[in-house]
């Protein structure tokens, strides 16, 4: 089985390093191109093996699987550019959330998949969404589903929940290492702790903690439970937290889906004209 990914930017990238780490792939099994070809150049002095192409085509002959990761409204020229070259044993696969997999089917003769990725999954771990298309085979599916086991959790999702499991799964890394960031900026202002050592204690404490829920010991609200001593210090701390965060997290989501929807207008224009 040979793997094409067009586009190697970070979550590009992420993909590519992630299946070679995890020896689901093999370099020399996987063709890569990038608008920017010295992006895709730097992958392969890491990988010697794998195969550079200078154009998007070339993967397209090559490959069996593509991976389509460049910016939603790159998407619909690039189709317009290789839809005669595909086949239809090939399976493209979009990791956009704006872009919908019958969008994809509606351009070309191929089988279509949407799979969601996140960061994580650099580490073999976290979650990918899954939605598949109605040209897609059983095969497709199980060998896709495969591949991502080795680096994530696959789930499948409806086109419904598409924009709030992403928010979770794929945005949720960058929103609680930015709040985490805040828990440390705050412990240095407030306290003479170092930098250096609030780092150290702030990471190892949220690698225990993703550990401790991974273990099914405690639900969230049960390792809350644990943790607050009647009358303790962390009892206060919740209630700070309970007082200020309010509706953070609905306003939150709210940006994030006007901000989808903004995007899913313009593609679904692109797909239409």
């Amino acid at each position: 089985m040979n793997v094409g990914f067009v586009g190697t930017g970070n979550m590009g990238r992420i993909l590519i390093e992630a299946f070679l780490d995890a020896n689901v792939l093999s370099p020399s099994s996987i063709y890569i191109t990038n608008r920017t070809i010295k992006k895709a150049e730097k992958i392969q002095e890491s990988y010697p093996s794998i195969n550079l192409c200078l154009t998007v085509e070339e993967v397209v002959k090559n490959a069996d699987y593509i991976f389509i990761c460049v910016k939603p409204l790159d998407i619909h020229p690039l189709l317009m550019k290789i839809r005669e070259h595909l086949h239809e044993k090939q399976c493209l696969i979009s990791i956009t959330s704006p872009l919908t997999v019958e969008q994809i089917e509606s351009m070309v003769s191929c089988q279509a998949a949407r799979v969601i990725p996140s960061i994580t999954n650099r580490a073999l771990s976290g979650v990918s969404l899954f939605t598949f298309g109605s040209r897609c085979s059983m095969e497709a599916k199980l060998t896709i589903k495969e591949l991502f086991s080795h680096i994530s959790t696959p789930i499948e999702i409806e086109n419904n929940i598409t924009r709030i499991a992403s928010d979770i799964v794929s945005c949720g890394p960058a929103f609680f290492s930015f709040l985490l960031q805040k828990f440390i900026e705050a412990a240095v202002k407030e306290t003479e702790i170092s930098q250096e050592k609030a780092v150290q204690l702030a990471s190892e404490m949220l690698i225990g903690l993703g550990k401790l829920i991974e273990s099914g010991h405690y639900t969230l609200p049960a390792l809350q439970k644990k943790v607050c001593v009647k009358g303790g210090v962390t009892g206060e701390g919740i209630k700070v937290l309970d007082s200020e965060i309010g509706d953070l997290f609905i306003h939150l989501f709210q940006r994030t889906h006007a901000k989808y929807d903004e995007d899913v207008k313009v593609v679904t224009e692109q797909f239409h004209s």
